[in-house]
């Protein structure tokens, strides 16, 4: 049976979670934002760039974990807690949370330290306009977007908004939430089918 929702009315984390289907959805401040299936390429960068960040978190055991897609991320504004009154939940591509006490059960709860969205055609406007905007408000320190030749890389300021960016197109590329570390721009890009 196919779930009919209208995309221009609010809904809530409470209702979001009773959406048994096989759809994939994030809600920004309670509007429906679909999302499509991603393509192989798209993948094979989130196993990439999962695994150096992985390996990264291990070698200097931090007490930080990361978590690919699928995994919800609820962002509540002004402290509440309760399902009905978080409106906000999106499945970053890739998020680093420092802070245990942000993760449950059913994901993470409060902004992660660090999301990376890979490229889609379909979604980059949404990635570098309201989820932007989105995580510069809610205080995700490092923001990464993984563009097809190329990665932009934000920076929260100490004024609460992302620096103007800094793009990499090869060479190595810091990891600003952990210091001194740095990754490989090849290794991101690694043996990507050309499709």
């Amino acid at each position: 049976m196919e779930l009919l929702l209208d995309t221009e009315k609010r809904y809530s984390y409470a209702d979001y979670l009773t959406w048994m289907d096989d759809k994939r959805r994030e809600l920004v401040d309670g509007y429906i934002r679909m999302m499509s299936a991603p393509k192989a390429q798209h993948q094979e960068i989130i196993m990439n760039l999962s695994a150096k960040l992985y390996n990264i978190i291990e070698r200097n055991r931090g007490g930080c974990k990361i978590y690919p897609v699928p995994f919800d991320v609820r962002l509540p504004k002004n402290g509440e807690r309760e399902d009905n009154k978080i409106d906000t939940v999106v499945q970053p591509d890739i998020c680093i949370v420092c802070n245990p006490a942000k993760i449950e059960e059913r994901g993470c709860l409060g902004a992660p330290d660090f999301i990376a969205e890979i490229y889609s055609p379909s979604t980059i406007k949404y990635d570098l306009g309201e989820k932007f905007n989105l995580y510069e408000a809610v205080g995700v320190r490092e923001y990464w977007v993984v563009l097809p030749a190329a990665v932009q890389v934000f920076i929260l300021q100490s004024d609460g908004k992302y620096d103007k960016g800094t793009v990499y197109e090869d060479g190595k590329i810091p990891v600003h939430i952990f210091d001194g570390i740095e990754i490989e721009y090849s290794d991101i890009f690694k043996d990507i089918l050309k499709l």
